[in-house]
């Protein structure tokens, strides 16, 4: 291959040509492994969804990196799945598999990785199934494997064809798409997904309600519907939450009043202190129940263009109010 020149070095259309040539090849690659994947892929989801152990997934140098992501992609997609490193393997971490009951996912391009071949024997003295994932279905390790599943590539993205770019793109594809194919047939769920990921911004979304962050008791701004704008604003600054709710006398909701409603009104017409709140407020108003998830409500008030939803149980009565800080508070947004 012709040496590229400085000029060629520095040239941005040259660099950006070259990065998409990256990208055509890596994504050829992925897309070629849809003409590969036939029985084998299928039995491979069979046996890791009826799997009783753990599934266990090895690799070496950049597969072993690819094997790290596979393990905790199935891990947080329900199937208990860790790494084990091949060499550590032969020096006593072969003692962590169950045997009878774990299944062993070995990824080697080459399929003649030494560390693999190995420990492939022992793994299977153990009773437990081996997989490989491979460039080459007539490897060593293809052979020794109980199932083997073909990721082979035409060419690496690396101009020289030799460092692992497209292989191991299509290998994290491939393995990506067996945890999602049974993620499927075990009908896991956003409930079940959150339970893995009780932290961050997405555990977050996923496992807190209204009635974990809502205002309850004396926090919720409320006026009697016989009350006065000057008590509704009084009301309002007290809460500071921008609004206030108004009450039917047998304590059920009759609406809402909004500083936006305020200023709406103030735009057309010059209103008393002693105005009934009753011909300004909202009636009605919008309501979520507690037991949604706050990014519900978030959602809710995006599409709708508002800060403030009432929280009401099934009787429709109310027991609190969530208002855009408070999911801001909650870092939900």
């Amino acid at each position: 291959m012709k040496s590229p020149t400085d000029s060629d070095v520095s040239d941005p259309r040259a660099i950006a040509q070259r990065i998409a040539r990256v990208l055509t090849i890596e994504s050829q690659a992925v897309l070629a492994l849809t003409d590969q994947v036939g029985p084998e892929a299928v039995t491979a989801v069979s046996w890791i969804r009826a799997l009783t152990g753990r599934l266990i997934v090895t690799g070496m140098g950049k597969s072993g990196h690819v094997a790290k992501k596979l393990a905790a992609t199935f891990a947080s997609t329900g199937t208990p799945a860790f790494f084990v490193h091949p060499a550590e393997a032969q020096h006593g971490d072969l003692g962590m598999l169950q045997p009878q009951e774990d299944m062993v996912l070995a990824i080697s391009y080459s399929g003649e990785t030494d560390e693999i071949l190995q420990i492939a024997p022992h793994i299977k003295r153990m009773g437990i199934r081996l997989m490989a994932m491979t460039g080459r279905p007539d490897s060593s390790l293809a052979r020794l494997a109980d199932l083997h599943l073909n990721a082979a590539v035409v060419q690496e993205a690396c101009p020289l064809n030799l460092a692992p770019t497209a292989s191991t793109t299509a290998a994290m594809a491939l393995g990506d798409a067996l945890a999602v194919a049974v993620l499927e047939s075990k009908g896991f769920s956003a409930d079940d997904f959150a339970r893995s990921h009780p932290g961050g911004s997405l555990g977050r979304r996923l496992l807190i309600r209204v009635a974990d962050v809502m205002r309850t008791g004396d926090e919720i701004p409320r006026i009697p519907h016989t009350a006065s704008l000057s008590a509704a604003l009084m009301e309002m600054t007290r809460k500071r939450m921008g609004m206030t709710c108004v009450m039917q006398d047998d304590h059920r909701l009759a609406g809402i009043f909004t500083d936006g409603d305020l200023r709406r009104v103030l735009e057309q017409q010059t209103l008393a202190p002693q105005t009934p709140i009753a011909t300004l407020m909202t009636a009605g108003g919008k309501t979520i129940a507690a037991d949604a998830l706050a990014s519900e409500a978030a959602r809710v008030m995006d599409e709708l263009r508002i800060n403030h939803l009432l929280v009401v149980d099934q009787a429709g009565g109310l027991v609190g109010a969530i208002g855009i800080h408070d999911l801001l508070e909650a870092k939900i947004l």
